[in-house]
C-alpha cells in the first residue's frame, strides 16, 4: 500500500520529499519495522517512539497517516488506525534544524573562518563558510546560487532556489523553503568577498560556489569532513556545532548588534526586517531567538 501511495504522490512530490521523507518511511517500513500491517497500528507508533527520535517517529508516523488516508479514499482499506497518533507525540523544543538554535559568538565564528582559510586540506571551503556567516542563508540556497543570482553592481542577491537530496542524488529546485525568493541586500564587507572569488570570463549559469570537481557542493558531507575537521582543531573552549548554526549566529548576532543609519544615528534591526532577509517569519524570531537572550537590563526612558 505504501509503494502504491508513493507512486501516486510522486508526479507532483519535490525531489527533497521523495529523497528525504518517503524514503526514510521506505526503509523502515522494509527494513527495521518487526510489525507492518494496519492491524498493527499500537505495536508501530509504540516502535518508534522507542527506537527513533520523537521528531523522526512523528514525522514517520505522518506519512503513514496520509497514506491510509489516501488508502481510505481509493477504497483499499475500509479505515485509517493511524488517526491522530503523531499529533499525540511531542516534539522537544530543539529536535529540528531550525529550532535547534546554540550560535557562535562572533569571535568564534572569526575563528572558524580564519581556520578553514588555513587549512590545507579545506582552505576551498572557506569563501562558502564565510558568505553562509555573512548572510544567515540556508547552506542549500547558497550551494544554489549562481552568478546570475548577484547583480553586476553587487548590490543585491536574488535567492530562488535549493539544491536538495533526490532519489538521484542533488537536484536544484525552483523555490525555497518558506518562500519563492527574497532579495538580500549586499553591504561592503560581503561585496569583497564576491568580488574576490568572481572569476574573469564567468557566465551567469556558473555557480558561485561550486564543488571543487564541478557540481553542486554536498552539504552534508561538507558538514561531516571538512567542517567536522576544522573544528576539531579549534579551541578546545568551542563547543562542537553543526554547519546549520552558521544561520543561527547571523540571526543572533543581527538581533544583538546595533547598526549606524545614514543620520548617524544607531539603531537594532527588528525581528521583522531580520525575517525578510533570512526568509522566515517575524513569529520564529521572536520565539525562538529574540526569546532566548540570556542578558536582560532595563532601559532609561
Amino acid at each position: 500500500m505504501w509503494e502504491k501511495y508513493v507512486e501516486f504522490k510522486r508526479p507532483n512530490a519535490s525531489p527533497s520529499t521523495l529523497a528525504k521523507d518517503y524514503q526514510k518511511v521506505d526503509r523502515c517500513l522494509n527494513l527495521y519495522l518487526p510489525k507492518k500491517s494496519i492491524d498493527d497500528a499500537v505495536a508501530i507508533r509504540d516502535w518508534l517512539v522507542a527506537n527513533k527520535t520523537a521528531n523522526s517517529a512523528k514525522r514517520i508516523l505522518t506519512q503513514i497517516n496520509a497514506c491510509c488516508n489516501w488508502a481510505v479514499k481509493s477504497q483499499l482499506i475500509t479505515n485509517n488506525p493511524f488517526v491522530g497518533m503523531a499529533a499525540d507525540i511531542r516534539v522537544p523544543k530543539g529536535e529540528s534544524e531550525d529550532t535547534d538554535i546554540d550560535p557562535f559568538s562572533l569571535a568564534e565564528r572569526d575563528k572558524i573562518i580564519q581556520t578553514f582559510k588555513s587549512d590545507r586540506h579545506y582552505k576551498y571551503y572557506a569563501p562558502f563558510i564565510e558568505f553562509l556567516f555573512m548572510t544567515g542563508c540556508r547552506p542549500s540556497e547558497a550551494v544554489a546560487l549562481q552568478w546570475k543570482h548577484i547583480t553586476d553592481d553587487f548590490r543585491t542577491i536574488r535567492f530562488e532556489q535549493a539544491v536538495v537530496e533526490s532519489e538521484n542524488g542533488l537536484v536544484c529546485k525552483k523555490g525555497l523553503k518558506t518562500q519563492k525568493k527574497r532579495s538580500f541586500p549586499i553591504n561592503p564587507k560581503l561585496a569583497g568577498l564576491l568580488q574576490s572569488i568572481k572569476p574573469e570570463g564567468v557566465t551567469g549559469e556558473d555557480k558561485v560556489f561550486p564543488a571543487p570537481k564541478g557540481g553542486w557542493i554536498d552539504t552534508h558531507n561538507l558538514n561531516n569532513r571538512a567542517w567536522n575537521s576544522v573544528l576539531k582543531r579549534l579551541d578546545s573552549n568551542i563547543e562542537y556545532r553543526n554547519l546549520y548554526q552558521t544561520r543561527h549566529t547571523f540571526i543572533t548576532a543581527a538581533l544583538e548588534t546595533p547598526i549606524l543609519m545614514p543620520d548617524g544615528g544607531m539603531r537594532m534591526l527588528d525581528a521583522k526586517d531580520i525575517a525578510k532577509l533570512v526568509g522566515t517569519s517575524a513569529k520564529m524570531i521572536y520565539e525562538h531567538y529574540a526569546g532566548a537572550r540570556k542578558e536582560l537590563f532595563v532601559p532609561e526612558f
